[in-house]
Order: structure tokens, then C-alpha cells, then sequence
């Protein structure tokens, strides 16, 4: 069977802001993401590894084994990155139908990659995105979530969505697609939340990267399942969240 896929609309790293402004999305492929970010895609490349031991996530309601995940969270002003004592991923059930309402306490992200200079870099660079686009005052903190995430194949399905199409209740959403091998599927979707316009490609690229206003584009990955029956494959993304005010969860609280 022939598996059709579409190639993503890539855009130019020097007009970021403006393709979020216009459209709600932007798509790099490696090389721009790197220079977009400051970095070299080697610089990237050394934090793959990194996927390899994420342990399973255990709040799946659906009772699927096919989600691997560690998740951080950062205080951002300026240029200065502060990791925050580790803390539970909330959401409400209004973004997220599946798992809204409860804590979530992920695995914590390894010591070593949240203190190399190059992820230092890229969290500084999504917070600093978010705060031009969407805060009063670009100066005031950015509060950003990291999940790595891994969706295997070993019992023939991974859902990289299963909560369906939504919005993250953020500001701005960064997903890098950190590697896939040995899979089909995993189409990225995306959508106008107030329109009739969406579009859909696949991300096949290591460290490409999709960008979305979160309060304009609703978005999905469609199930991946593996390639060779005999065989079971991975679809490896980063996806890092950036917030205004506080964390999601945290209205009201004294800010961290």
C-alpha cells in the first residue's frame, strides 16, 4: 500500500514573528531551526539521546503503553532561564477532555540536558518569541512547560493526541520532531479555531519544528503504527509550552 504524505510548508527563520502574526503557524526545517535558535543542528543533535530512556507515562485514561515521557518547567525573563522545583502538569477539561482536572506528575527531565548552553538557548528563544507576540510587556517573566515525548509501536498503535484536536490553554506551543524510525502515520493537523482554513503535512525531519498561536490554531497528530509488522518503530517530539502570568493551573497563587 502507498502512503501518501504531505511535505511541510517550511518558512524562512528571519520572519518567524510575522508568519505567527499573519497565520497562527510557522515550520522550519533543521538547519533554520538551529539558526533560528543561535545554535549549530549538531548542538540539537546531542540532546536525542536523551529519548532513548524517557520512562512510561502512567496517566494514560485510555490504557495504552504506547507513551514515554519526562517533562521541566522554567522561569523566563530576559535571557535568564530558572528551572522551578519540579511540579505537576494541570490542565483544564476544557483543553484537554482526556486528562483536564487532574495533577500529573511526569518523571522529571535529566539534570544534564536542562543545564547544556543549547537548551538554555532554545527555551530562551521560544520565551522570548512568546513574550514579543503576546505579552504587554515583553519584559515581564514567560512561564514555560517541556515534555519529551516517545510513541512507540510495540503493541501496533501509539496516538500521539489521543485527547483528539485541541488547544493547549498557552500562548505560544513549539513542537520539534526529535526523530521517527520504523513508522507510518503521525501526520501533524492543524486548524483555524474560528475558521474554515487548516492544513496537514508530516514532519519526517530530526529537529524540524512547528510553531502555533495557541489561542488561533488547534492541532493533532494522527496515530502512527509500524512500518514492518515483525517490527516495531518510535516518533520522538519535544514539545515546549509558553504562558503568560503564571503556569496553567495557577491563577490566583503567588507566581513561582
Amino acid at each position: 500500500m502507498v502512503h501518501v504524505t504531505f511535505p511541510p510548508p517550511y518558512h524562512s527563520p528571519n520572519r518567524v514573528a510575522d508568519q505567527l502574526r499573519d497565520h497562527g503557524y510557522a515550520v522550519l526545517q533543521p538547519a533554520d531551526t538551529a539558526a533560528w535558535i543561535g545554535c549549530e543542528v549538531a548542538d540539537l543533535m546531542a540532546l536525542t539521546p536523551d529519548w532513548a530512556s524517557l520512562p512510561p507515562d502512567e496517566f494514560l485514561r485510555d490504557g495504552g503503553r504506547y507513551r514515554f515521557r519526562r517533562h521541566a518547567s522554567f522561569r523566563v525573563q530576559g535571557d535568564a532561564v530558572q528551572q522551578v522545583p519540579h511540579r505537576a502538569h494541570w490542565q483544564p477539561v476544557k483543553y484537554n477532555a482526556l486528562h483536564g482536572g487532574m495533577e500529573r506528575w511526569f518523571a522529571p527531565m535529566l539534570a544534564h540536558t536542562t543545564q547544556l548552553a543549547v537548551w538554555q538557548q532554545l527555551i530562551a528563544k521560544l520565551a522570548q518569541l512568546s513574550q514579543q507576540l503576546f505579552a504587554p510587556d515583553p519584559a515581564e517573566p514567560c512561564f514555560v512547560e517541556a515534555h519529551q515525548f516517545r510513541i512507540d509501536t510495540a503493541s501496533g498503535i501509539g496516538r500521539p493526541t489521543p485527547e483528539g484536536a485541541h488547544r493547549d490553554g498557552v500562548d505560544l506551543v513549539a513542537v520539534f520532531l526529535v526523530g521517527r524510525e520504523g513508522v507510518k502515520g503521525g501526520e501533524t493537523r492543524v486548524f483555524e479555531a474560528s475558521g474554515p482554513s487548516g492544513l496537514r503535512f508530516t514532519l519526517t525531519e530530526p529537529w524540524s519544528l512547528m510553531l502555533l498561536d495557541d489561542a488561533r490554531m488547534i492541532h493533532e497528530s494522527t496515530p502512527i503504527q509500524p512500518l514492518d509488522e515483525a517490527c516495531h518503530g518510535a516518533r520522538d517530539t519535544l514539545v515546549v509550552t509558553c504562558r503568560r502570568q503564571c503556569f496553567q493551573g495557577d491563577e490566583g497563587k503567588n507566581p513561582v
